[in-house]
C-alpha cells in the first residue's frame, strides 16, 4: 500500500495528518517554529514515519547542510530527502556523490530526487543514484519536460500525465525493477496517483494539494482539480484554525483518495 503524506498548516497538522500514512517534515521550518519541533519531536516519541525533506521547493534552494545534520540527529527521521537541484541532473548527482559519503543515524534511509531537463537525462540521473547505492529514489513534480511527452492543452495535466510517462517508460525498459522503492514528491494533477496503483515499486507519496485546494475554497470533485492551487506551504503555515473550512479540508483529503484508489 502506497503511504500518504500532507503537508498543512500548523494550527490544522493533528487534525491533517491523523489522517495520514506520517509526517513530512520540511527542516527551514524547524529553525523558525518551536511548536512545528514539538510537534516532530511528539511524533517521533509516538513511533510515527517520518519524512525529512530538504526544503527545494519551499525555499528555491536545499536547506543548508549544517542545520539538515543538525536536525537528522535531533529527529532521526526513517527517510531523507538529500539536496537536488531543480532540473538540474549534474549538480543533482554531485550533491547525490557528497551526501552518499556523509554517516547518518542507521535507521535513516537517504533519498536522491530525480532532476534532468528531458526525459534522457532523467533515466541516466535514476541509474546513477542506483549505482551510488540510494536504496530509495525520487521523481520530483512540475518538469517543464513532463508536459513535452503529452500534448495536453492543460499544461497541470499534461505534466502529471507526463511523469506516468516517463516511470512507465523507466519500467518498461528495465531502468526501474519491480523491487525499487520510489517516492513521488508532490503533484500538479491530484489524479495522477491513481495510475500507479499497478507499480509495486511506488512506496509513497506527498502532497499538499487538498489542503491548499480547501484553503483556497476549492471543491475535489470525482477527478480532484485541474488547477493547481496557487497558495502554497510557506504563505499557509500560520493561517489560524478558524480560518480554515475543516469540513473542506477533510472532504478534499477523503475525495483525494477515493480517485486514486489510495
Amino acid at each position: 500500500m502506497i503511504r500518504i503524506f500532507h503537508e498543512a498548516p500548523l494550527s490544522i497538522m493533528d487534525k491533517v495528518q491523523s489522517l495520514t500514512g506520517g509526517d513530512y517534515m520540511l527542516p527551514h521550518l524547524m529553525d523558525k517554529y518551536e511548536a512545528y519541533v514539538k510537534y516532530f519531536t511528539n511524533a517521533k516519541a509516538k513511533g510515527r514515519y517520518i519524512i525529512m525533506d530538504n526544503s527545494l521547493h519551499e525555499l528555491g534552494y536545499a536547506y543548508y547542510q549544517e542545520r539538515l545534520l543538525h536536525w537528522i540527529n535531533e529527529i532521526k527521521p526513517q527517510e531523507f530527502i538529500v539536496p537536488d537541484v531543480w532540473m538540474d541532473k549534474s549538480m543533482s548527482v554531485r550533491n547525490a556523490k557528497e551526501w552518499s559519503k556523509i554517516e547518518l543515524p542507521e535507521e535513516v534511509t537517504k533519498v536522491a530526487v530525480v532532476q534532468a531537463k528531458d526525459a534522457g537525462e532523467a533515466m541516466l540521473c535514476y541509474q546513477m543514484y542506483k549505482d551510488l547505492g540510494y536504496q530509495k529514489i525520487a521523481f520530483s513534480y512540475g518538469a517543464e519536460f513532463y508536459a513535452e511527452a503529452i500534448p495536453h492543452p492543460n499544461k497541470n495535466i499534461a505534466k502529471g500525465l507526463g511523469r506516468i510517462h516517463l516511470i512507465s517508460n523507466m519500467f518498461k525498459n528495465g531502468i526501474i525493477s519491480s523491487t525499487d522503492r520510489v517516492h513521488l514528491l508532490g503533484t500538479c494533477f491530484p489524479g495522477e496517483f491513481g495510475y500507479y496503483k499497478d507499480f509495486s515499486f511506488i512506496e509513497s507519496i506527498d502532497t499538499s494539494n487538498p489542503i491548499m485546494a480547501a484553503i483556497e475554497n476549492k471543491v475535489y470533485t470525482g477527478f480532484g482539480l485541474n488547477d493547481k492551487p496557487k497558495v502554497n506551504m510557506n504563505e499557509a503555515f500560520e493561517y489560524d484554525e478558524k480560518d480554515i473550512d475543516l469540513d473542506l479540508v477533510y472532504n478534499n483529503i477523503l475525495m483525494f483518495k477515493s480517485i486514486n484508489n489510495l
